[in-house]
């Protein structure tokens, strides 16, 4: 005689070795701000429930695998079938043009870039993101995506909290995760930052046009010639006029009289 009174019993699942496992065999499993942000942000969603179920999945190391790129998760999950599920948990990735305004705006507060240099995630980057109209955590439900091959109905299932969970684990081991999450990976961003916080390189081309002090040795000590001076086009003593070109028309009367001045000038230097 069956106990269950014509309802499915629930299965167990396949035991899986050498999963993922959380460090934390109880309690919370978040240890950094940002981790436990994010959870946070799930629970907010009305997911805190649903999310428990998937704890003791996470914990028993029924995760197989688990990947992040740019604006998705996915995770294979051992459940009560041969084939394990896949899950996967999607966030909408910032644009190029997004993503430019927040590089600048990281840049030019000297703690923010210190501390990314430094693998931290200052708690005060929320604010950097606000400023510029944007959220850094996903704030309503329709920013996310998820969708596992199980078949129950449940978004999320267990095997989609196990993997938030494991996710979350995984942002306190690297926060920039977090960010590659939302589109751009650590290396991108650090060369970038570190490109914006750099000085100016120095023009190499005008360094090159400075002689060396080593190759100037025998004649450093020498007085350096003076140039000649260039002869005039036309010797100032064959002109003796030229002093008129060089001043502004002299008039007397409203006439001109500069050319009358020109032949006087000329008898004057003849005499």
């Amino acid at each position: 005689m069956s106990d269950w009174h014509g309802e499915r019993p629930p299965s167990r699942p396949v035991r899986v070795e050498g999963g993922l496992t959380l460090r934390s065999k109880r309690g919370d499993i978040a240890r950094t701000w940002w981790s436990r942000r994010f959870i946070e942000v799930l629970e907010s969603f009305g997911m805190g429930g649903r999310l428990a179920r998937g704890r003791t999945y996470a914990r028993s190391g029924q995760v197989m695998s688990l990947s992040l790129s740019t604006s998705l998760v996915v995770a294979l999950v051992a459940g009560s079938r041969p084939e394990p599920y896949r899950a996967r948990v999607g966030v909408r990735k910032f644009s190029d043009d997004d993503w430019r305004r927040i590089e600048h705006a990281l840049a030019d507060r000297a703690v923010f870039a210190a501390k990314l240099l430094a693998g931290e995630m200052p708690p005060e980057i929320e604010d950097v993101f606000a400023e510029l109209g944007l959220a850094l955590f996903p704030e309503t439900l329709r920013e996310m995506s998820m969708d596992c091959t199980c078949p129950d109905w449940e978004v999320p299932c267990k095997h989609l909290a196990a993997t938030c969970y494991l996710l979350a684990e995984s942002f306190d081991t690297d926060p920039f995760e977090i960010l590659a999450w939302r589109g751009r990976s650590r290396e991108d961003l650090l060369d970038r930052l570190r490109e914006l916080r750099d000085p100016i390189p120095a023009d190499e081309s005008r360094e090159d046009s400075v002689p060396r002090l080593e190759d100037q040795l025998d004649t450093f000590w020498l007085r350096p010639k003076t140039p000649a001076v260039p002869e005039p086009e036309e010797p100032v003593a064959r002109r003796p006029d030229a002093i008129l070109d060089q001043l502004d028309p002299l008039t007397v009367l409203g006439r001109s009289v500069t050319d009358d001045l020109r032949p006087l000038y000329r008898r004057i230097a003849e005499s």
